[in-house]
């Protein structure tokens, strides 16, 4: 009996609980969620003019795209030139540290480029960016 009772009490201590592993890796698993940063595309592919001064920026979190034929898009939506400023604003203040990267075509005028800077400016983001490929 003894013998019986001192292997039940083995088998007992042998299992490991995983419970509080299991635990700890669910709220890692929240925290990375919560603390990511999505990248947020305009909407359209560009294509960018070279620059030999142009540098790579980490922390771009309004993108506004202009095409070929000066349409403006924000967050895959086509807009037109009179809402830039509004939907500048309402992504600023969702994240007030982010910059604003303009991606505009070889193509576009650059009158729809400087309408666009002004609009993002006056939305009160002063960090505007062109945004060009490396040679």
């Amino acid at each position: 009996m003894r013998q019986h009772l001192a292997q039940h009490i083995e088998e007992e201590e042998s299992e490991i609980n995983i419970t509080p592993m299991l635990d700890v890796v669910f709220i890692m698993l929240i925290f990375f969620i919560v603390t990511a940063t999505f990248v947020k595309e305009a909407g359209i592919e560009v294509n960018r003019p070279d620059a030999a001064t142009a540098v790579k920026q980490e922390k771009a979190n309004i993108l506004v795209a202009i095409g070929p034929n000066n349409d403006i898009w924000i967050d895959r939506r086509q807009i037109d030139i009179r809402s830039v400023r509004p939907n500048i604003e309402r992504l600023h203040a969702e994240n007030p540290q982010g910059s604003v990267v303009i991606q505009a075509d070889k193509e576009s005028k650059t009158d729809t480029l400087i309408q666009v800077m002004d609009a993002a400016r006056l939305a009160g983001v002063f960090n505007v960016s062109i945004a060009a490929n490396e040679p």
